[in-house]
């Protein structure tokens, strides 16, 4: 089954992969603020397993080896959460001999790292290694010093092939459904507490060299029923407001287009990741309604205030990367489930 990522402001505690969402207004119950598995993102320089079932391997018990030689192609991955692991599988299918690692929070998911290829630690920012290609997936939530965490994986980033943080598009400075494009202006710094994190984290990257990919919010909906448009549907009647905009990418066309920046090595640049086809919440839902997938009918919307969203347009990022997504929209998407 396929799955989607979208920009909402919505926040659902209790699904196992985190959307990238930091601006929120709605809290119902099966999202998270990031797109990871809660215990798989973040750096913690001190940090030492929250997990006492899991035995450690040699890497978790000792850190990385000194002695490990990084080759061209390898790629370090802090976050391996949903997006980092699909961008290990798709960037060992361009490169079959690199080697792919994983900087994670705690050891509650090596395991699961190491049988899909990827060699994790806790402490592969805090070794003397410097990798060629380097991506954070990592969000702000679980970090005390998120700008610092940045500017710690870009120390193990040897200057040669590319540096890429996935943002968030949340700091473009448009909340009246209007429309938003890379050179849309920020947000400004003091605003906002949940913008300035990201700001600050951005721009650590970007004095580094490195590039920033601002994605829309990642939202799932899969064949286990995850996702807002589940939430809404199980609801019925939704106390928000139906003309709210929503932008989508794909969990595949995310961590494609992450590849695709990653590939042309650029320095100090930010690219916006979204599928161009935004809609309104109501007719998101029905499409849905109309689509015949789903069981059960979602009845109205009933806000009348709150915030609005924004329409992104990447066209600009497309052009010069010479990207397109597989899944070019919603509609498209609900006709692959």
């Amino acid at each position: 089954m396929a799955t989607i990522v979208h920009f909402s402001t919505i926040h659902f505690p209790k699904l196992i992969f985190r959307p990238l969402a930091f601006l929120t207004s709605e809290k119902p119950h099966k999202f998270f603020f990031s797109h990871s598995i809660p215990s798989n993102f973040g750096i913690t320089p001190n940090s030492t397993s929250s997990s006492s079932s899991t035995m450690p391997t040699h890497s978790q018990q000792s850190g990385p080896s000194s002695s490990r030689a990084i080759g061209a192609h390898d790629l370090l991955i802090v976050g391996p959460g949903v997006l980092g692991r699909m961008v290990a599988e798709k960037w060992r299918e361009e490169h079959p001999d690199c080697q792919v690692y994983g900087q994670t929070l705690t050891t509650d998911h090596h395991d699961e790292l190491i049988k899909m290829g990827i060699n994790p630690s806790l402490k592969w920012t805090e070794a003397a290694h410097k990798f060629p290609y380097v991506i954070f997936c990592a969000p702000p939530s679980q970090s005390s010093d998120y700008p610092g965490d940045l500017r710690l994986a870009t120390l193990s980033w040897n200057g040669e092939g590319s540096f890429l943080f996935t943002s968030s598009s949340a700091p473009y400075d448009c909340n009246d459904n209007g429309p938003c494009d890379e050179d849309t202006p920020v947000v400004p710094i003091g605003r906002s507490p949940r913008t300035d994190v990201l700001l600050k984290a951005e721009n650590v990257v970007l004095e580094f060299g490195g590039c920033v990919l601002r994605l829309t919010n990642l939202d799932i909906l899969n064949k286990e029923g995850r996702g807002a448009h589940a939430y809404w549907l199980e609801k019925g009647i939704v106390d928000s407001r139906p003309d709210h905009i929503l932008n989508f990418i794909h969990y595949e066309d995310a961590a494609s287009l992450s590849i695709a920046i990653l590939k042309k090595n650029f320095r100090g640049r930010i690219f916006l990741g979204c599928d161009n086809h935004p809609l309104s919440r109501q007719e998101v839902m029905d499409l849905v309604n109309q689509s015949g997938k789903f069981e059960k009918k979602f009845e109205k919307f009933t806000g009348t205030d709150g915030p609005l969203g924004k329409r992104l347009n990447n066209s600009k990022t497309r052009q010069e990367i010479g990207w397109e997504p597989k899944y070019s929209s919603f509609p498209h998407f609900l006709e692959t489930i």
